[in-house]
């Protein structure tokens, strides 16, 4: 890193802002894992201001969810735990309101001792799929949804997940989509979650109640899918703040609670020609081009193949069930919110299309990267969809793969999205994967315990 004692003037002015003419005390230097966790480390600022070079070692990429390191069979030296260089994004920097100190986090992008970037990185893997897009003179643009649940604190793994207690004391019911009582019911949070988003310099579109029991919905606000990607990164954090704050937790998992919907993150999509910065799915005569028809159909046909990064986890899969509220297939339909492809009402220059199968459990990153790797695939191979669904596509067959192992072998067997992604991410993706796949097997349930234990 550059010893440029004028780093604080690289940073957005949403930061000077909060600042108010304070004193940095900390640093936080940051990177998305695989999982998308924060990961880096925290320093005085003046050490910061002074540091020639950061490093972390590679290892941080082979961990699965649970903490375990997975063995690659083709990664040479693998544990001789090699540094790899931080470079500070500072575009890519906020605030830390919820902490004691004055506090700064800046998202690195990371790179070999060559400065080549590393492939394995979720950030670069979403760069790496947005400078394809501009080799084409494309500009992809992407509007994130999040879902989540509020929680009772629950410290007990053996424990059912509860809805929280609101301010009238009750806990949270289900059925209460877009009702504004059941926001003000946890009123504390969503103040506290408004306070640290417009303290780090994001804009909320929305906030909803969603149709599970403490369910909120956030809309963000469109825009480039690094940017958007980093967004989502800091939210998971801030959200999980303000929940602790107010004595309950903020869960991302996609099916936490097995009487409740699930939580996706579905990403709206569209693509602007760099040259003359119009959506290059609208025809000058207000009309869908056959660029729009064919990221339609490179969602519809490479979606199973990348639906192990959209739904990373074995619960992933519990979220698609058959009414309720999550996508079985990937029809596509106008403004039909059962189906997995969405075309939602707007605007002919706002035409775009909405992914509605990720999960919020996913790695934003990894994620918008994946979906727009579809769409670009369909562009390029000139894909058609299928005719559109104007029924309930909830009563056509479930044709998402099953589970986490389905989804692998579909992974690992597409040449042209390893290409895309990048043989060494997708490699490591997939076999740390199978591992934590591997491990929920050797698991036994409660399910099992009550069913199979006296009466088999």
């Amino acid at each position: 890193m550059s010893t440029n004692s004028k780093w604080m003037e690289q940073l957005p002015e949403a930061f000077h802002t909060w600042l108010n003419g304070r004193r940095v005390d900390d640093v936080e230097c940051v990177i998305a894992d695989i999982a998308g966790t924060s990961r880096g480390k925290a320093m005085p600022a003046r050490k910061f201001a002074r540091a020639d070079a950061m490093y972390l070692p590679t290892s941080i990429f082979y961990q699965t969810i649970t903490g375990e390191y997975v063995d690659l069979e083709d990664m040479e030296d693998q544990w001789t735990e090699s540094d790899l260089v931080l470079t500070p994004d500072f575009s890519a920097a906020t605030a830390v309101p919820w902490s004691d100190d004055v506090t700064l986090q800046v998202v690195h992008d990371i790179s070999h001792q060559d400065g080549t970037p590393v492939g394995m990185a979720p950030r670069n893997v979403l760069k790496r799929v947005v400078s394809e897009y501009l080799k084409h003179g494309w500009r992809p643009v992407v509007a994130p949804e999040l879902e989540f649940y509020l929680t009772k604190p629950n410290i007990d793994p053996n424990l059912p997940v509860e809805p929280p207690i609101g301010r009238t004391g009750r806990q949270g019911i289900a059925k209460q989509a877009y009702s504004m009582s059941a926001v003000e019911e946890y009123g504390p949070v969503i103040d506290d979650i408004y306070d640290f988003a417009d303290a780090q310099g994001f804009e909320i579109d929305t906030i909803i109640q969603e149709g599970g029991a403490g369910q909120i919905e956030i809309n963000l606000q469109h825009g480039d899918p690094v940017h958007l990607a980093d967004q989502v990164f800091f939210y998971k954090r801030l959200i999980r703040e303000a929940a602790l704050r107010n004595n309950c937790f903020a869960t991302f998992m996609a099916k936490p609670m097995e009487e409740q919907p699930g939580s996706a993150m579905h990403i709206h999509q569209s693509v602007i020609n760099t040259s003359d910065g119009k959506n290059i799915f609208n025809t000058d005569d207000n009309q869908p081009t056959e660029l729009f028809y064919g990221f339609l159909g490179g969602q519809q046909a490479l979606i199973p193949d990348i639906l192990c990064i959209l739904a990373p986890y074995v619960n992933s899969y519990r979220r698609f069930r058959r009414d309720d509220s999550a996508p079985i297939n990937l029809e596509w339909g106008t403004d039909n919110r059962t189906t997995g492809i969405r075309v939602p009402l707007s605007s002919p220059q706002s035409r775009r299309i909405e992914n509605r199968v990720v999960g919020m459990d996913c790695n934003p990153y990894l994620a918008i990267a994946a979906s727009l790797a579809c769409g670009l695939i369909g562009m390029r191979n000139k894909m058609q969809p299928r005719a559109a669904v104007t029924s309930d596509a909830y009563s056509l067959p479930h044709d998402l793969p099953i589970d986490l192992t389905r989804a692998l072998e579909l992974f690992d067997e597409n040449p042209e999205i390893n290409e895309l992604l990048g043989k060494d991410f997708c490699s490591l993706y997939s076999a740390i994967k199978h591992q934590e796949s591997d491990a929920f097997l050797q698991v036994i349930s409660p399910w099992e315990r009550e069913h199979l234990l006296l009466n088999v």
